[in-house]
């Protein structure tokens, strides 16, 4: 395995650590601002998740974010050119969602319009950021004057763009819902986890449906990624397995509750699937990042910036790991906290 190869798995590796965490995380949000006033204690479990976690979330983008740039300059060059205004936009909300969730703690008058800005954030930055992958199946990039420039009529006008967002957000939901779920459930609150169940009970067939959907909307440029889709059949076969087996889980006993169900399994189950699915479309889409232009060839660091940013991220996890080892101890296991009213 030679070293871009290498770099597009850690990089890719990254983006589906981040989609996975950033999915629960946006789409906590937006369920704490659907339920902040609801009579159950669904909210207030969205909450409970949300006010020590959007931090951590946070770290995997910053360790995406660099891992692109150092890793495929030219790549993260190409596509911040092209994508300065949704960029930029994604910046400016994680800024405001990030304001909000600090001094809404402190102050609380800012309860309120923190439920909702994180709630409208949680929607758009999702959307935004799924913007990636329709522009870099190809067709919405022409050169002029020597330069990138992004066809915005031409994708603005595309189903194959809406069609992305839609599977972005269902995805996210679902996601979120599952996880939730499984919150409510440690935390011995049965009137959420009815309701969180319920959720994922819809939005499981909808995200799947969504996803066959997108598919045949491709744009034409983009039959070169259907025909090595097919080639990758085996991963998706795979992913539709491990989506049987979580969205079954949601039907089989519980002994802890008086609703069926064992989340905790279902969450594992699902996030496979998009495991399966996000490997079979990753190696369906080597070697380019942009297509047709630009491959992991092209748009690769120097060998010595590849072997020195791959120590870094050795040493980096390492100190990082046993972080996250007692964030997971003390917020998402400890029962005294999630138990607490």
């Amino acid at each position: 395995m030679n070293e871009e190869v290498i770099a597009i798995l850690v990089l890719w590796t990254f983006i589906f650590i981040y989609s996975i965490f950033g999915s629960i995380d946006f789409g906590a949000g937006f369920w704490a601002m659907v339920y902040h006033e609801h009579r159950t204690s669904a909210g207030k479990i969205a909450n409970r998740f949300l006010s020590p976690t959007w931090e951590l979330t946070n770290v995997f983008l910053v360790l995406l974010v660099v891992a692109f740039v150092g890793f495929f300059p030219k790549g993260a060059f190409t596509l911040g050119t092209v994508l300065l205004i949704p960029v930029s936009l994604i910046l400016f909300l994680l800024a405001v969602r990030s304001a909000f969730m600090v001094f809404s703690y402190s102050v609380q008058g800012y309860r309120k319009t923190m439920f909702f800005i994180s709630g409208i954030c949680g929607v758009l930055i999702p959307a935004l950021l799924i913007t990636v992958l329709p522009v870099s199946q190809g067709g919405f990039i022409s050169g002029f004057n020597g330069r990138d420039v992004l066809l915005i009529g031409k994708l603005f006008t595309s189903p194959s763009l809406y069609m992305y967002i839609l599977f972005g957000l269902t995805s996210e939901l679902f996601l979120s819902s599952l996880f939730l779920a499984d919150y409510s459930k440690v935390s011995k609150q049965e009137g959420a986890y009815r309701l969180y169940r319920g959720n994922a009970l819809l939005l499981g067939p909808l995200t799947l449906i969504a996803a066959v959907v997108t598919l045949m909307f491709l744009q034409p440029e983009a039959n070169w990624l259907i025909d090595n889709l097919y080639d990758q059949r085996m991963w998706f076969i795979l992913s539709f397995l491990a989506f049987l087996v979580g969205y079954t889980s949601l039907w089989m006993r519980n002994s802890d509750m008086d609703t069926a169900g064992k989340p905790r399994l279902a969450l594992l189950a699902i996030v496979a699937q998009y495991g399966f699915a996000s490997y079979g479309y990753g190696m369906a889409h080597l070697p380019y990042i942009v297509y047709p232009g630009l491959t992991i060839y092209d748009a690769f660091t120097a060998k010595e910036t590849f072997y020195s940013l791959m120590i870094m991220y050795a040493v980096g996890l390492a100190i990082l790991t046993p972080g996250f080892y007692v964030f997971w101890r003390l917020f998402l296991k400890d029962k005294r906290y999630l138990q607490q009213e």
